[in-house]
């Protein structure tokens, strides 16, 4: 007769801890992952609606509609056959000393990798992206970024500790090549004349097929290691309302997936989902999206082996 144990849960309510219900491992660097999941609940950093240190959280919880596929459409393996995928927990940091997580962010990063393990992190606000490029830049070089977002994050008027400045201060301390990056769905303003990355705006997004963006993106990184930052406001609001600055006129989640599906050639080494605030959907729809890109990037990666 079968026990609890040997019963594998499919449900949306039971023993829902890990993402996508792969095993929590507060040693990381002792398991034998090939990915780890990370979560980092901060928002110090946000200039509009704050709510997103409750994303990772959400995003966890919002995978087990995602988990009860062993093959996932439209792919056609399974991820754990492929790929060794654990969640860390959550980053610990008094939550309102921003430097703190500056450090405690960029040395936990640096101890996964140093280990020889990939990152998938989930925010908190975009301002943990940039702790986590000083690591990866310190592994792997100077990177391509893959930045899907409503904006560029190049703002340089903003406070030191602003998620709007990431990419203003990354090429300044040669985290990214700005020459092999790219930012996709940008629709809010920026500086037009010298701005240093190539920029696919929503609105060309939203005329082009996934074939002609994939294509676009795959030209411009090259053969660089590339970090790929994907902030949930990239999509309409009409399918991500759960956000802290949310901005209309953005892509599909239909064609965002069609996208990432087509980027199994790109060398990623890193990647990130930030930006959900679920305080703002009350029916968790932002939360899915988010964790069905996380997903998906999950799988673009375990593609490749």
């Amino acid at each position: 007769m079968a026990t609890l144990a040997d019963k594998k849960d499919y449900s949306l309510y039971s023993n829902a801890f890990g993402f996508l219900r792969q095993p929590l491992e507060f040693r990381p660097t002792q398991s034998n992952a090939d990915w780890v999941v990370t979560g980092v609940p901060f928002d110090l950093a946000t200039t509009g609606r704050p709510g997103s240190r409750n994303g990772p959280d959400a995003i966890r919880r919002a995978s087990v509609n995602l988990a009860w596929e062993d093959q996932r459409y439209p792919w056609r393996f399974a991820l754990e056959d492929r790929l060794s995928v654990v969640d860390c927990g959550d980053l610990v940091f008094d939550c309102g000393d921003a430097e703190q997580l500056l450090q405690g962010l960029e040395a936990h990063a640096g101890s996964v990798l140093d280990a020889d393990k990939r990152m998938l992190t989930f925010g908190g606000d975009h301002f943990v992206t940039l702790p986590l490029l000083r690591a990866h830049a310190k592994k792997f070089g100077q990177l391509a970024l893959v930045h899907f977002d409503a904006h560029t994050d190049t703002y340089s008027m903003g406070s030191r500790y602003d998620h709007g400045t990431m990419f203003y201060h990354a090429p300044k301390e040669g985290l990214i090549d700005t020459g092999h990056s790219i930012q996709i769905g940008i629709r809010t303003e920026y500086d037009y004349q010298n701005h240093p990355f190539e920029v696919l705006t929503a609105d060309s997004a939203n005329d082009l097929s996934a074939d002609e963006i994939a294509a676009q993106i795959i030209a411009r990184v090259g053969n660089r290691p590339v970090y790929l930052t994907f902030d949930i406001d990239c999509l309409d609001p009409a399918y991500a309302p759960g956000t802290g600055t949310p901005v209309c006129g953005g892509m599909t989640t239909d064609k965002v997936l069609k996208v990432l599906r087509k980027l199994t050639q790109l060398p990623i080494v890193g990647m990130d989902v930030v930006e959900v605030a679920p305080a703002y959907d009350h029916a968790e729809t932002t939360a899915l999206a988010a964790a069905t890109i996380a997903t998906e990037l999950l799988y673009v990666v375990a593609h490749q082996k």
